[in-house]
């Protein structure tokens, strides 16, 4: 099948075929004639399989079809709500992409951004918002943006933004939104929360389920090496200078876990950057794009920071540390083996994340390998022995009294003072 069987206008086929695109997925394929036809959609797709132009297409095209009314600035028409910044970026990208030859106004809506040319934008008038609930939900309630004349919803990765707890947001999104809408909701797996969801928000929907639940794609490798949690840097440093691989994504569970791993790359010689939750977005649009451009080796990535990213050809995921959840590693190792791409997903596993390795098989419903490491020309840093670490406390110089010991009560109560505060601030 090609695209220009699926009904597609001659400026959407333009478009498509000026950025390579010959043969539709099957995403595409199933998706694309049912929401030409108004139904609404469930579907499940991982990541890398074309699910964004599977309905950025289609819409595109039933938008350019209607007359906007003339009175006063474009309302808009569609919302696509996306759980993550690069997700929202990526997704706007796709429609202007798309929509090159169309004069259709797509305007992007997050946080970590200063929110006056939002505002000034959805004056101005718009016909298509890209947005996180959160941002969103603030222009609602500041009464800047006008929903009234949606008459599509969009919900991409939607079992994400249920594990990041978006689900009030959502329906108060859906508040505001018209009843008489057509709904469609992407996400990677049918979870039974996905389902609850879907069973409140679709009218008769076309279920569409292109891979097996929770299935990863078949041509990523999958491999594991067993290494104790305080030989994970220097295993990892030495794997990344020895393998000849020119892009590494690298999974931690943490902000501070991110930044922390990527200094220490950086100290060993390794061209590394980090995005998380607590960088700005300009800081994460250019980690992004140096990883991309090659200028950086290795991106060091949280869950949800990493959530949505797009980088064609992906050639190795690593998980520093396994996730909480299983089906996050289905997520993760999603960045590679894309549209017909091998990939390699390799896993450090300590001790005491064994438990969590069995639980990811299960959601695999296969084994992974558990590969011996070539510990030749691996460098462990030694810790220092308890022993001597006692002996140099209770040596001469630092048993003298009064001045230390006076700092060291300040510091106590100030200890206590600040574990207090952190307590009251999560």
């Amino acid at each position: 099948m090609s695209f220009d069987q699926l009904g597609l206008s001659a400026e959407l086929l333009r478009a498509v075929q000026e950025l390579g695109y010959v043969t539709p997925t099957p995403i595409q394929q199933r998706a694309i004639p049912s929401v030409f036809e108004g139904r609404d959609l469930l579907a499940a797709a991982q990541t890398g399989t074309g699910k964004t132009a599977a309905f950025a297409l289609p819409l595109l095209q039933r938008m350019s079809e209607e007359v906007p009314s003339p009175r006063g600035p474009r309302a808009p028409r569609l919302l696509v709500l996306v759980p993550t910044r690069e997700l929202a970026a990526q997704v706007g990208q796709s429609f202007d992409d798309f929509g090159r030859h169309l004069n259709q106004r797509t305007l992007l809506v997050f946080g970590g951004v200063s929110a006056r040319p939002q505002i000034d934008a959805l004056r101005q008038g718009v016909d298509i918002v890209v947005a996180t609930p959160g941002r969103l939900l603030d222009h609602i309630n500041e009464r800047v943006v006008d929903l009234s004349k949606v008459r599509r919803l969009v919900l991409d990765e939607a079992d994400r933004m249920l594990d990041m707890g978006f689900i009030r947001d959502i329906r108060r999104v859906l508040a505001v939104l018209p009843k008489q809408r057509q709904n469609l909701l992407f996400s990677a797996t049918f979870s039974d929360e996905i389902r609850t969801l879907a069973n409140g928000l679709l009218h008769n929907p076309l279920t569409v389920e292109v891979a097996a639940r929770n299935a990863p794609a078949e041509l990523i490798e999958h491999r594991v090496h067993l290494v104790e949690q305080g030989e994970k840097r220097a295993v990892l440093s030495h794997l990344l200078r020895e393998g000849a691989t020119p892009q590494t994504l690298v999974f931690t569970r943490t902000k501070h876990g991110a930044n922390r791993l990527a200094e220490q790359l950086s100290k060993d010689g390794i061209e590394c950057a980090a995005i998380h939750g607590n960088k700005s977005q300009n800081a994460r649009t250019k980690a992004l794009a140096d990883f991309k451009d090659y200028k950086v080796q290795v991106l060091v990535a949280t869950d949800i920071a990493a959530r949505g990213l797009d980088i064609s050809e992906l050639p190795q995921v690593v998980n520093y540390e396994l996730p909480h959840v299983p089906e996050d590693y289905v997520h993760r190792i999603g960045r590679t083996g894309r549209a017909g791409s091998t990939g390699q997903a390799l896993s450090l596993v300590a001790t005491d994340e064994k438990d969590r390795l069995r639980a990811i098989e299960r959601v695999l419903g296969r084994k992974i390998n558990i590969l011996p490491l070539d510990r030749s020309g691996i460098r462990i840093p030694v810790e220092r022995p308890v022993q001597a670490q006692a002996a140099v406390a209770q040596s001469p110089r630092s048993a003298r009294p009064a001045y230390g010991q006076q700092r060291g009560h300040g510091q106590a109560q100030g200890g206590h003072g600040r574990r207090g505060g952190r307590s009251r601030g999560r």
